[in-house]
């Protein structure tokens, strides 16, 4: 058992009183619920059931896709019925910045016949690693995640429609030291709360943004990746909101500041936990594997951008100069470029997909990822030549969205992505995604009223 890990018959002993039982819905926050401790040993036999509604509403909890049966998880022709959160123990640790708690991750199955809830991310990520173990390969994955924080009370922020942010840096602070220095007494917590908790920071620091900060992960299982981070991002903002401070994992926003990215980094184990993207005498220590997994994801890169790129704001990042992440591209530690190949040994050669924002579901982003390169190990498909500086013309590259409808299109007509999540998903994702532009189409927004309220 992991140092983090908490055993469930010395939850008391721990000091432990309630208990989270936790899983994603599609946008990759946590769902589930608090269970007092001393009926968390029922909930290990029977789960506890939540209603489906939690994987068919949109980012508001708007029932306008169930009362219009636009998806099959829950909609009013099954009546909304419930799934059982079937504790992983896996998972079980102490929520360290919470006073007496725990949160163990979960699947949702069926009550009845114990079968998985296909529409849950987990059980989409858990699919393809196990894809990976009949391969007799082991994926490794990291993520570095970006966010904003602000000087502001999130409440009432909320209130004030977001207006008047107080950034807690005023000023460009990319790896400088100093704003870091200042904050670093709620930093340190952070860090300390999140080392409790099992999620292992690699590194952190101050970003360009005014505001923007910078936590990265510790390498590892792709499913407890996602896990950490999810749970990571339940941390930050509770801790920031504890603190009188207010957070977003928003892709862009601040039109005039940089985006917040989702970079993930990705390599592959063989049999004998040896690096399979590495070979000495391979262009930059790359593998004919490591080439063609690279290959995959980025032939696969535009039918999997509404699982990368889920929001309407994820392409005021991706789709503009905010980001040097261009098209469907790679090269050697080369920050133009969408697939950045980096390091300089056998246990360090990997890749970084560098196109997902802060708003991406980490699960659904990893599945695109592994399903992506898997694809290209096995088809052994061919790497085009990499990027030196800026790529040319790739920011005309027809086959890649420019916004959320066009990545939604590009989902539904893909048998790739049916394959490998099956079609009842891909429609819940594309169902999703086209909901969100409905909406945004029909808003009026400030925007609108400054461009044309007395000029036209």
């Amino acid at each position: 058992m992991s140092d983090y890990l908490l055993n469930p018959d010395t939850l008391e002993a721990e000091g432990i009183h309630t208990v989270i039982v936790a899983t994603p819905d599609m946008q990759g926050r946590l769902i589930g619920r608090r269970i007092p401790v001393k009926r968390f040993p029922t909930i290990i036999k029977n789960g506890v059931e939540v209603c489906t509604c939690a994987w068919a509403w949109d980012i508001e909890q708007s029932f306008e896709l169930i009362s219009a049966n636009k998806v099959k998880v829950c909609s009013l022709h099954n009546g909304a019925p419930d799934v059982a959160l079937m504790p992983d123990l896996g998972t079980l640790r102490r929520a360290a910045w919470l006073d007496g708690i725990a949160i163990c991750m979960a699947d949702p199955v069926w009550p009845g016949t114990g079968e998985p809830l296909e529409e849950s991310p987990r059980t989409m990520l858990r699919r393809e690693v196990e894809r990976y173990r009949e391969l007799g390969l082991k994926p490794k994955a990291g993520t570095e995640l970006e966010f904003y924080l602000f000087r502001n009370d999130p409440y009432e922020l909320r209130l004030n429609d977001f207006r008047d942010l107080k950034p807690t840096t005023l000023t460009p602070n990319d790896f400088l030291l100093g704003e870091g220095n200042y904050y670093e007494p709620f930093f340190r917590k952070l860090r300390n709360d999140l080392e409790l908790s099992g999620i292992e920071i690699e590194a952190a620091q101050s970003e360009w943004g005014s505001g923007q900060w910078e936590m990265t992960f510790e390498y590892g299982d792709p499913l407890e990746m996602a896990d950490r981070h999810a749970i990571y991002k339940l941390a930050v903002r509770d801790s920031a909101r504890a603190a009188g401070y207010s957070v977003t994992f928003m892709a862009k926003p601040v039109t005039e500041q940089a985006g917040s990215s989702c970079h993930v980094h990705f390599s592959v184990l063989d049999e004998q936990d040896r690096p399979a993207f590495w070979d000495a005498d391979g262009e930059y220590g790359m593998s004919d594997k490591m080439r063609h997994a690279l290959a995959g994801v980025i032939e696969h890169t535009p039918e999997f951008m509404a699982a990368y790129a889920p929001t309407i704001n994820s392409y005021r990042r991706t789709a503009t100069d905010d980001t040097f992440d261009f098209g469907r591209s790679w090269g050697r530690e080369n920050r133009y470029v969408s697939n950045r190949v980096v390091g300089h040994s056998e246990f360090t050669t990997r890749f970084e997909f560098r196109i997902p924002g802060a708003d991406t579901n980490p699960y659904l982003t990893l599945v695109g990822i592994l399903a992506s390169a898997r694809d290209g190990m096995q088809r052994k498909i061919e790497l085009g030549m990499p990027t030196v500086g800026v790529p040319e013309n790739v920011c005309n590259d027809s086959a890649m969205p420019q916004n959320l409808k066009e990545a939604t299109v590009a989902m539904e007509q893909s048998s790739f992505v049916a394959e490998v999540i099956g079609e009842d998903c891909k429609q819940l994702i594309t169902a999703l995604a086209e909901h969100e532009w409905r909406t945004a189409a029909a808003a009026v927004t400030d925007w609108d009223r400054a461009r044309y309220f007395d000029r036209i």
